[in-house]
């Protein structure tokens, strides 16, 4: 139970302080994309500074160390219930020592009590399999990102968006225009179409732990993902709503079964601090 709790509070830290290299190599990327000078180009150098600075210092990327998820892959008959227990603890912890904001509030009193857990922290997504290892992938989103998220249900006439492919464009453009910087771009933006209201962003957030220039396995899709990553490039919105020419660093998409009378398209968005680990070790049952 001790040395599961020291693990996972390791993963927190880690992820909390420590961006994925693909996210960095994406705003460097972006970074030399931009004119020299411009406003762009100079919020991204402090974003990289940030970066370095956080994990040389071993400090939090950003002050909103965000909601708390865990994604676990099992063995079947695997004591869950004891991993959550490690994981509260490490979530104890870390918020002790600073590696988590004192982040959970109760939405009706107010009621803060300083260790991060209580009813939807953490969340815990498990995946039960034939593997000998439990393999953990924890995601941390910050509350920024998470507020300029959408639901569209189609058809939307305001929109003009059908049940089709360019129905689902229209939706994630408008999302992404309506947040206006709002979210800390550059980022990432995922989308579901189709499941129903609650399993949309589910999937959509999850969509998050992919990594940058993955693509759907439908031609479709993925053709659908390149095409929707240069028109929201080519919004001008850019770093921080400041102007520029990269507004997103990546976009995901999935597809859950609908049923009929529904046709839902679910945008989440994710701010340049993606912070995602993972973690595998030995099981107990």
């Amino acid at each position: 139970m001790k040395n599961l709790t020291d693990k996972i509070f390791d993963l927190i830290r880690r992820t909390s302080c420590e961006i994925p290299e693909d996210i960095r190599l994406a705003l460097r990327k972006a970074s030399s994309k931009e004119p020299r000078n411009s406003p762009a180009r100079q919020q991204i150098g402090i974003i990289l500074k940030n970066i370095e600075i956080a994990s040389g210092r071993i400090l939090p990327l950003c002050q909103d160390t965000g909601a708390i998820t865990f994604y676990a892959r099992c063995p079947r008959n695997f004591d869950k219930q004891a991993f959550r227990k490690a994981a509260e603890s490490a979530i104890v912890k870390a918020t002790e020592q600073g590696y988590l904001r004192k982040n959970s509030v109760c939405p009706v009193t107010g009621r803060n009590d300083g260790t991060n857990v209580g009813p939807g922290s953490p969340m815990i997504y498990w995946d039960e399999n034939e593997s000998k290892h439990l393999e953990v992938e924890l995601l941390l989103k910050g509350g920024g990102s998470e507020n300029v998220g959408m639901q569209y249900s189609l058809p939307d006439d305001g929109l003009e968006a059908g049940r089709d492919l360019d129905g689902i464009r229209r939706c994630v453009l408008d999302a992404v225009f309506r947040a206006q910087g709002k979210g800390c771009p550059p980022g990432i933006i995922s989308v579901c179409v189709g499941g129903d209201r609650a399993s949309g962003y589910a999937a959509a957030k999850k969509q998050f732990l992919r990594k940058i220039g993955e693509r759907n396995s439908s031609p479709a899709i993925a053709k659908l993902e390149k095409q929707l990553l240069a028109d929201i490039n080519s919004l001008g919105i850019g770093t921080m709503g400041l102007g520029g020419k990269i507004t997103a660093l990546e976009i995901f998409i999935t597809v859950l079964n609908r049923v009929p009378a529904s046709y839902f398209v679910t945008v989440s968005q994710m701010c340049w601090a993606c912070r995602r680990g993972e973690l595998k070790v030995e099981s107990r049952k």
